[in-house]
């Protein structure tokens, strides 16, 4: 009796794009909703841009931003495969699991940033040169001999620039002959920094394991957890100052939203510090839903904040009021 075996049949078409669309980390996305404050910047500083016509623009801000950040998440895992086959998760990734071919992927990380940079000069020059910025952090981050994410310290400050990177597109995509204030840029620089090293501390933890974390992650092999506490405060601390100099120079009203900013950093660390922690994987973030609503909150009151005008306050604290027209006022300038 013979036995014919059974051809397997052919991978379809989508699930053989499937996984170059997974390198492209399209669910990170969200993360240029760090974009917003640089909107809510310029239209706090220029009301007559909150208009149906700002739509297209910003619709096309974020379309180019969205696919930069895919290149250098491309480049990301190409790079990484090697190290990742380390993590008890990562390990299953489409590149370290043999799932793409790496000459295509290649060509997938050009052609990203390509389009992505050409529609970036289609809003205006500043947008394109922040654009390519956030590109050229992805190498700078990612590639060697520099490869900053193997440096302790200077990985956690080299990610998380792209958090100011991102406040520079939001405004030059509506605003491109000025320059939005330099504390606030370093203040939302600094909050990204505290962000990372926090992520930087729970994934430390889950691994356990000092040797196979520095082999996962050349940098774990500096760090501890007493050293990444210790600049988690130095980052929230540096952000608190940068942002209290925003706050007298620009919009004294944002002061109301300190409890509010200093719950937020409060509740974050507090996930950071649980077993197995969910801060390892942002993206997931909004399974956390009591986070997930204070953080709804905070967004509507700090959006509320920067367009009201609280005369009185400036009389308080003695602080000169800014030239940016709000969107109302409440109650009457003092005599």
């Amino acid at each position: 009796m013979s036995s014919t075996a059974t051809p397997s049949p052919e991978p379809r078409l989508l699930d053989r794009l499937l996984p170059y669309l997974q390198i492209m980390r399209i669910d990170y996305w969200f993360k240029n909703a760090f974009m917003l404050l640089g909107v809510l910047l310029a239209f706090s500083y220029d009301t007559s841009l909150i208009a149906w016509n700002s739509l297209d623009t910003l619709f096309l801000a974020v379309i180019s931003t969205c696919l930069i950040a895919s290149s250098n998440y491309t480049l990301n895992e190409l790079l990484d495969s090697r190290t990742d086959k380390l993590h008890p998760q990562k390990k299953n990734r489409p590149v370290p699991s043999g799932k793409v071919r790496p000459a295509i992927a290649y060509g997938q990380w050009i052609l990203l940033a390509v389009v992505g940079i050409w529609l970036a000069f289609l809003i205006n020059p500043n947008f394109a040169y922040a654009a390519i910025w956030l590109w050229v952090m992805g190498i700078a981050y990612n590639v060697p001999p520099v490869r900053t994410k193997d440096w302790p310290y200077v990985d956690v400050l080299s990610e998380s620039v792209n958090n100011a990177i991102r406040l520079l597109l939001g405004w030059f995509a509506l605003i491109s002959h000025l320059f939005p204030p330099v504390s606030l840029i370093l203040a939302y620089w600094m909050a990204g920094a505290f962000f990372m090293a926090t992520k930087r501390f729970a994934e430390l933890r889950r691994i356990g394991d000092p040797a196979v974390a520095a082999g996962y992650r050349k940098s774990f092999g500096f760090y501890n957890e007493d050293r990444l506490l210790v600049s988690m405060l130095f980052y929230v601390t540096a952000c608190g100052l940068f942002s209290g100099m925003f706050i007298v120079r620009y919009h004294l009203e944002l002061i109301l939203y300190v409890p509010i900013a200093a719950g937020f950093f409060a509740y974050y660390l507090n996930l950071g510090l649980k077993p197995n922690s969910p801060v390892q994987n942002p993206e997931k973030l909004h399974r956390e839903r009591g986070f997930l609503i204070y953080s709804i909150v905070s967004v509507i009151f700090f959006v509320l904040l920067m367009f009201t005008n609280i005369p009185v306050f400036y009389d308080w604290f003695h602080v000169d009021r800014s030239r940016a027209a709000p969107l109302w006022t409440l109650g009457s300038p003092p005599h």
